[in-house]
């Protein structure tokens, strides 16, 4: 089968962590600070606290934000559950805008209606490494008043404008994941990059336990904290891929131009948009079909053939979860359209030409078997 997604790990990769498992620290140790500065230094950005997860990140993230029980965060329904699900952790409500069809992001227009005084933050989500548009989001936030989180998960490696993504400069922090699938992996990790020092200072103690040494070396707890502490073991994977990663964003976007290639004049699908001054980290590789009747039909007919495909996203007020608690009602038109039509290929550094041919053959034969159900629905 081969796979929607996988790490790339060589060699070198190994190397640096059978080192730092015949060092002294395995744990949290040197290792972890050396990688956050290499990545804070990689993305431009002031400061970089590692974790041990993406949703630990976003977790973190929120409470050095002050989110609390009553406040509202507008974000969008095509991402993973954890964007939302941490939100829910800390007593903020997710507020659900409605996406752009073209970016497949949130759409920056629907945001200031949204808006209530119980609204306190942003949460933009660069879905499949597309970054939103951060300029706009920016804009509305500082006219009314309102922090920016980036959900940068799919997005390490990415630019939008004259900025890259993680340096926050649109933003009041930003996080990363390091999930195999992602970018560059450190097995599970993540991170929350920030410019401002109050939030470095909270991250950091919310890390490990609400605890920091104080003058002369005590453990000292001045806040309820968590064990979301990095390892070393993680952090020299992480280094020795983060001198990788544009390596492995250009291979990424050169499977999608593949893709393009062999699926341009097709009138079944609809491909990925790319826009001047957007430069996407390549995540995964999303087409929608024309006849949204065919989308189940096709996923099932690849992964027949050996083909890994997958979905991202089903709507996040989708779930069961979200239905039976406040989000019974929610059906967001353009989200449903997405929803309802996209599925995911295989996209990777490792993946070659032919493979990519050849699933886009398969593409398109399944759709010659099946010309009689060509409709323009979605």
């Amino acid at each position: 089968m081969i796979p929607y997604s996988r790490q790339s790990v060589d060699a070198n990769d190994i190397k640096a962590v059978v080192g730092v498992l015949s060092s002294d620290f395995i744990t949290q140790g040197p290792t972890v600070s050396k990688f956050e500065k290499s990545l804070a230094l990689y993305c431009g950005v002031e400061y970089a606290v590692a974790v041990s997860n993406g949703t630990a990140a976003l977790h973190l993230a929120y409470l050095a934000a002050g989110l609390k029980k009553g406040d509202e965060a507008i974000t969008t329904p095509n991402t993973f559950a954890a964007t939302s699900n941490m939100l829910l952790v800390v007593g903020a409500r997710p507020v659900f805008a409605d996406i752009r069809l073209d970016t497949r992001n949130l759409d920056e227009t629907k945001i200031e209606k949204l808006i209530t005084p119980k609204t306190k933050v942003i949460v933009p989500v660069h879905f499949a490494g597309l970054p939103c548009d951060m300029k706009t989001i920016s804009s509305i936030a500082k006219k009314r008043r309102l922090l920016v989180i980036e959900d940068a998960c799919h997005a390490l490696g990415a630019r939008y404008r004259d900025s890259k993504i993680g340096d926050c400069k649109y933003s009041d922090m930003a996080v990363f994941s390091f999930h195999p699938v992602k970018t560059i992996t450190t097995g599970e990790g993540g991170a929350v990059l920030t410019n401002k020092k109050s939030y470095y200072d909270k991250l950091l103690r919310l890390r490990s336990h609400g605890i920091h040494k104080d003058k002369i070396g005590k453990n000292v707890m001045t806040a309820l904290g968590y064990n979301y502490r990095m390892t070393d073991i993680q952090a020299a994977l992480g280094l020795s891929q983060l001198s990788k990663v544009d390596s492995f964003v250009r291979r990424r976007n050169q499977v999608a131009r593949y893709y393009e290639e062999e699926l341009k004049n097709s009138k079944d699908v609809l491909l990925p948009v790319s826009f001047p001054g957007y430069y996407s980290a390549g995540h995964i590789y999303v087409i929608r079909v024309s006849n949204r009747k065919n989308r189940d039909e096709l996923a099932s007919f690849l992964k027949k053939n050996g083909i890994g495909a997958n979905f991202h996203y089903p709507a996040v007020y989708s779930h069961p979860y979200y239905r039976r608690n406040g989000y019974k009602n929610i059906r967001l038109a353009q989200t449903e359209k997405y929803h309802n039509s996209c599925i995911t290929l295989p996209c990777y550094p490792g993946l070659s030409k032919s493979i990519v041919r050849e699933i886009a053959g398969l593409i398109n034969k399944f759709f010659i078997k099946n010309e009689n159900t060509r409709v323009d629905s979605v």
